[in-house]
């Protein structure tokens, strides 16, 4: 299975576990730091815009410059001129083109941005792939949903978390690592080093 094959099942991941989201559960808490249900999912959705832009090279839009930015997380209120109980078919719609547009695999070459910083193309493929799993699980362990990631999937996440775990534990977006052990499935690995506790429950 090759790159672009696991960016399209990370995106029907993180799409089903938004649908699975009711609106009465938006208040709950999420794994994912002080977030909501709410916060989880419209990050989510605002990283398939980001996800389109960076794979068709349009980039960081400067009118987003007065919103709160740190590495790979990006805090715009994507979904807040959406009625809620509309969400997850405006989020369904932007997962629907950043897989389009990372199906072609010249997605993935020569260099692009991410959050207004400039890396390469195959990394930033990298990291959507794993941060779309991996907030995928923070609503469906809020929620009650059970979310099942393919072995192949989870190494590719775990690889990409891995990558990435310093930088977000020094810039605060990945929590102290949980103990997971060795022998567990590769995407509970790459949950504990996300700072994730695999076992959580609503």
């Amino acid at each position: 299975m090759d790159h672009a094959d696991h960016f399209a099942q990370s995106v029907d991941i993180a799409t089903t576990a938004i649908r699975g989201a009711r609106p009465d559960r938006f208040a709950d808490p999420s794994p994912c730091s002080d977030d909501t249900v709410a916060k989880a999912t419209n990050h989510r959705a605002f990283g398939f815009l980001l996800a389109e832009r960076s794979g068709t090279r349009m980039g960081w839009d400067p009118a987003w410059a007065g919103f709160d930015l740190v590495p790979f997380l990006v805090l715009v209120p994507f979904l807040v001129d959406v009625p809620e109980e509309r969400w997850a078919e405006a989020a369904g719609r932007q997962a629907e083109a950043a897989a389009r547009v990372w199906a072609d695999p010249q997605a993935r070459e020569g260099d692009t941005d991410l959050g207004g910083s400039t890396m390469p193309a195959a990394m930033v493929g990298s990291i959507m792939t794993s941060e779309f799993v991996s907030h995928a699980w923070d609503v469906a362990a809020a929620t009650g949903q059970s979310l099942v990631c393919p072995p192949g999937l989870g190494e590719a996440v775990v690889e990409a978390a891995s990558g990435m775990a310093q930088t977000g534990r020094d810039g605060g977006w990945f929590g102290p690592e949980v103990p997971v052990a060795p022998s567990a499935p590769a995407f509970e690995r790459a949950l504990g080093v996300t700072g994730r506790n695999p076992h959580r429950r609503p």
